[in-house]
């Protein structure tokens, strides 16, 4: 009887109904004890921190199990608008502290380890950072899902699961070195595998028309290569609030585990090939995609993404409507995170029209209208296109529907613009050529009924520049929403004395309305205030010295300003005009310019990408002039400088509160919005940066004084690069000039004769699109005057106090009810 209601999808309420969870220090001991011994089969002689982990994980999981299924019962009786948010990174970090600080049980659960002689901290290293994401993209995507859940919005979150992250970075001889990063080597506790969920996606084959039952032509996708999307599901927690939300990776799998008839004729390579192929799909975050292998297989992880998540939102609304589609675009929006998720556009229409026999109009009407993108980057060779070729062998239903969706809408342009070819060309999401290539951003324009931007000067510069020729046949179209950062994680639990600081005077509203951190203001006068502010500064920069001198083997000293740029490695971030300014420092030393100097230790990190090879070299560049630095006892302790290896979510959750300055110096117009600034901000930290990004809106709402600007706006780095001459301005620079003869003539690579030389010819060159000699004086001058700041310590303490006090707009709270006020029209649901 049983297996037949589970067949008929019946409920079973005997068997889901369960008595609700203790969360006392001693509910919680206990179960610990039974998971630790019963269900891992643990005893007392064991010795790995990863077992007490896991027991801590399932106990925490079990109380998130009980919430995550009344939020997904709630969802589903109420009936209501929900929204998918696809993605291929989520950048997730450690769970367990975010599990305990959600559910109000860390002070239990670190009591109730002590009663076994375990401490929390020591057991919490034992778990692997998911490596889900790559950088600001996936680390965004996880602080959304966050405060959606903490909002209660009906927000799913649909992702790969990946079996490697990116890599983990290890720096041998100065040089980044890739090393696999096989997070889910010991099992992850925290996800749910839901094979009952599993999809079907197809690849490869060919298209074929014939007429269906009432005599109309079709299309149908036949002859295909599948591989099974195998969904497990990760539990996301609001804030104290009983809702649990989703987020759903999928792993693909082949459709049969190897070839039998193979097996037995002794080919046992080739009897599991498909399973190895289909693996492949889901093995590691990002492959390289400088080859054509790397294209399609980017290419196919994109479109498996978007392929089971849209088929699993099918599967749940036909459960809960049956096959009628009027009302689907009402209750559903599909948010595309950037360009990597577009295809979902020709799949939703693909699904739609093949799958459920809609007419083209009624398809696009429905896709249109539930299709929302985010676009974050404002660099050209940043927005993805496919060759068409390969689009042909991979995806031939979605290349034909794509050129059909182009033909319509190049139809609207001309109708709106008669006679302009040239704009024809330039708007066509075809670009034709020796290879013709298929835009992605421009399907997500043109199949979305929302595109935003992430910061205010880039949407606006999406709309003047790259974007400009959409923005005036939709203006509607185009909005902006500036990203923000969770201040559950950056705050709360990785700043644990300064929130508790923060939350003795003057309450701990700013935990869910970070704009109650506006009451610190007043502080900022109270001298013991600023005293306690302080000393919570220096244990936060012990914190760090520690992690450096583990990870580096270099002294940090704490009464030193902690100088700090981390972030992903790429030129136009401009690490390399840090590393020009440590140059000059040390140059000023060595020469005896050393009056009133403010002693600096400058932390560098980011990974750069494995075909990056300017960015891979300038890491190089990080290491050697740390090593000639760190080893000069003429230097000593005026000035540091290290890179430290693997940069990821559980070192910035150290390095954040432990910065004094935070380096946002990318080239102005560069950067879509940033989020490390925020998490800096947030902490304390003051900011040197440029007119770039979300920098902008920081440096209005702390006020001018309280950051540190430098360099040409987005608009003077236009009207430069007419006349750049950077040849001149280093002859003219007698500081740019000494730093450039200390690189030229080999003094940081003297046994590695012509190292450096792509990197001298980049400053050099005038055509140099981050303009790093232009912003040399400028970032010079204004450093000195952090460096004068830096020694009045009232007035640091002062300029501290009131950037974590004016963070309040840099919330994903506030980001996400924009998103739901202007795009997503959710209802929130307690569950």
């Amino acid at each position: 009887m049983i297996f037949e209601r589970l067949k008929n999808s019946d409920p079973l309420p005997e068997l889901t109904e369960v008595a609700e969870l203790g969360m006392s220090t001693e509910d919680l001991a206990e179960d610990f004890r039974r998971h630790f011994s019963t269900t891992l089969g643990r005893d007392r002689f064991c010795r790995s921190t990863h077992y007490p982990y896991t027991a801590l994980a399932l106990v925490l999981r079990d109380r998130l199990m009980e919430r995550w299924k009344n939020t997904r019962y709630a969802y589903q009786e109420t009936d209501t608008r929900r929204v998918h948010y696809l993605s291929l990174e989520f950048l997730m970090g450690r769970a367990l502290g975010n599990a305990m600080l959600n559910l109000g049980v860390t002070d239990e659960a670190s009591a109730a380890l002590e009663r076994y002689g375990i401490e929390l901290e020591e057991i919490a290293e034992a778990e692997h950072d998911a490596g889900l994401g790559n950088g600001g993209l996936g680390r965004l995507a996880a602080c959304f899902l966050d405060s959606c859940a903490t909002l209660q919005l009906p927000v799913i979150g649909y992702g790969i699961r990946y079996e490697y992250g990116m890599f983990r970075q290890e720096i041998l001889n100065g040089y980044q070195a890739e090393e696999p990063d096989h997070w889910l080597r010991n099992g992850n506790p925290w996800e749910l595998e839901r094979p009952e969920f599993t999809q079907r996606v197809h690849f490869g084959g060919r298209t074929e028309s014939y007429r269906d039952a009432h005599g109309i032509n079709r299309m149908r996708w036949v002859d295909t290569q599948d591989v099974l999307a195998v969904p497990y599901d990760v539990p996301v927690p609001g804030y104290r609030n009983g809702t649990v939300n989703t987020l759903r990776l999928w792993s693909a799998a082949a459709t049969d585990e190897f070839s039998l008839d193979e097996f037995n004729a002794g080919d046992y390579t080739g009897s599991v090939a498909s399973k190895n192929d289909a693996e492949q799909i889901t093995m590691v975050l990002y492959p390289n995609d400088a080859s054509e292998s790397g294209k399609e297989l980017r290419l196919k992880q994109q479109y498996f993404l978007a392929s089971a998540s849209l088929r699993d939102t099918f599967r749940r609304w036909i459960r809960d409507h049956g096959a009628e589609f009027e009302q689907f675009a009402e209750k559903n929006c599909f948010q595309l995170n950037d360009t990597h998720p577009t295809i979902a556009i020709a799949e939703l229409m693909r699904q739609l029209m093949d799958n459920h026999c809609l007419a083209w109009e009624e398809a696009w009407r429905i896709t249109s209208s539930t299709m929302a993108y985010t676009n974050h980057t404002l660099l050209p060779e940043a927005l993805e296109k496919w060759p068409v070729r390969v689009f042909q062998q991979l995806l031939p239903r979605h290349l034909e529907i794509i050129y059909e969706i182009n033909a319509r809408f190049l139809g609207q342009v001309a109708r709106r613009w008669p006679g302009d070819t040239q704009r024809l060309t330039r708007m066509s999401i075809i670009e034709e050529g020796d290879d013709p290539q298929v835009r992605m951003a421009y399907l997500a324009i043109v199949g979305s009924y929302s595109v935003n931007g992430v910061a205010a000067l880039h949407s606006q510069l999406l709309q003047e520049g790259l974007f400009h020729d959409f923005y005036e046949f939709w203006p509607d179209k185009f909005n902006n929403k500036t990203n923000g950062v969770t201040q559950r994680r950056w705050l709360a639990w990785c700043n644990p004395d300064q929130s508790q600081l923060i939350s003795d005077t003057i309450g701990d509203e700013w935990v869910t309305r970070l704009e109650h951190l506006e009451k610190l203001k007043p502080y900022a006068e109270d001298a013991a205030f600023r005293k306690q502010w302080r000393e919570v500064k220096q244990a936060n920069k012990q914190r760090l010295a520690d992690l450096v001198k583990k990870d580096c083997g270099v002294d940090f000293s704490t009464d030193a300003m902690f100088d700090v740029q981390v972030k992903r490695m790429h030129e136009y971030k401009r690490q390399l005009l840090n590393v020009l300014h440590v140059i000059h420092l040390y140059d000023r030393i060595k020469r005896g310019d050393t009056d009133n100097w403010t002693p600096r230790c400058v932390l560098i990190g980011g990974k750069a990408a494995p075909g990056y090879a300017m960015a891979k070299r300038i890491i190089k560049l990080v290491n050697n002039v740390a090593f000639m630095i760190n080893n000069d006892p003429t230097v000593g302790d005026l000035l540091k400088l290290v890179f430290l290896p693997n940069y990821r979510v559980t070192a910035m959750e150290i390095i954040a509160p432990g910065t004094d300055l935070s380096e946002q110096i990318s080239t102005a117009g560069k950067e879509a919005s940033g989020t490390g600034n925020m998490k800096f901000m947030m902490n304390g930290a003051i900011t040197i940066g440029t007119l770039d990004g979300a920098n902008i809106e920081i440096r209005e709402e702390v006020g001018d004084d309280h950051f540190f600007l430098f360099g040409m706006s987005a608009q003077e780095v236009v009207e430069t690069r007419g006349y750049y001459d950077p040849g001149a301005i280093i002859r003219d620079d007698a500081d740019l000039l000494r730093v450039m003869k200390l690189l030229e003539c080999g003094h940081f690579n003297q046994f590695e004769p012509g190292l450096f030389d792509d990197i001298i010819q980049s400053i050099r060159n005038p055509l140099d699109p981050w303009l790093v000699a232009a912003d040399f004086r400028s970032f010079v001058d204004t450093q000195r005057r952090v460096a004068e700041a830096y020694r009045d310590e009232e007035r640091w303490t002062r300029m501290s106090i009131l950037n974590a006090a004016s963070s309040g707009k840099f919330s994903t709270d506030r980001t996400m009810r924009e998103y739901n006020e202007g795009i997503w029209k959710l209802a929130s649901v307690s569950p």
